[in-house]
């Protein structure tokens, strides 16, 4: 009886997670759509096609795919219950994501410098909502990975664990995916715009 209700809390838990994502994937569109309306009402100020910086933004995308794989690698380790693996994969993941998001800190404090700012038009409010709603999510990711790399070594690769890390896995995977459309409408088709 004991494992039934077991097995009926993960599986609320794991619903639960789902429709999580999916909210944040109505967010996101919200978002997206904002932007896209936006595009073009920059009242004088910077368009994208004036932030468009193609080499930084790669290097960001190439560390945000980069820690997915190693968010991948941790969960494979972790099927095979190797343990240090999955510590070294986190930790890994930890460290591309927190550069990713100085990368992305640094981008938003240069352009405030140069007085483009969220409050400059209506296409960089846009602008600034959609990546800092990306930016933020990575965030969390990060404080959830922290408690994630702290309960691994003290616990072990118990099922709650493994639970845990798949549903990690899952959400920053979503983020990566969520990047490469910002990575494609924001940036790359703003090179276009020219």
């Amino acid at each position: 009886m004991k494992k039934h209700e077991h097995t009926s809390v993960s599986d609320r838990n794991l619903f639960g997670f789902w429709v999580y994502l999916m909210s944040d994937c109505v967010i996101f569109a919200g978002l997206f759509a904002t932007y896209a309306v936006l595009g073009h009402a920059t009242f004088g100020g910077p368009g994208s096609y004036e932030l468009a910086n193609l080499p930084f933004v790669f290097v960001e995308t190439m560390l945000l795919l980069t820690s997915s794989f190693t968010a991948g690698l941790a969960l494979l380790s972790a099927k095979q219950g190797n343990k240090k693996t999955v510590v070294a994969a986190l930790l890994a993941t930890l460290l591309l994501g927190a550069a990713f998001l100085s990368m992305e800190i640094s981008e938003f404090i240069g352009l405030a410098a140069e007085g483009s700012g969220p409050g400059r038009s209506a296409f960089l409010s846009a602008f600034f909502t959609l990546l800092g709603t990306h930016g933020l999510h990575v965030f969390l990711g990060l404080v959830w990975l922290i408690a994630l790399i702290i309960s691994v070594v003290r616990r072990g690769l118990t099922d709650g664990n493994s639970r845990k890390l798949m549903m990690f896995s899952l959400f920053w995977h979503f983020l990566d995916i969520i990047w490469i459309f910002i990575f494609t409408f924001v940036y790359l088709f703003g090179t276009l715009a020219l």
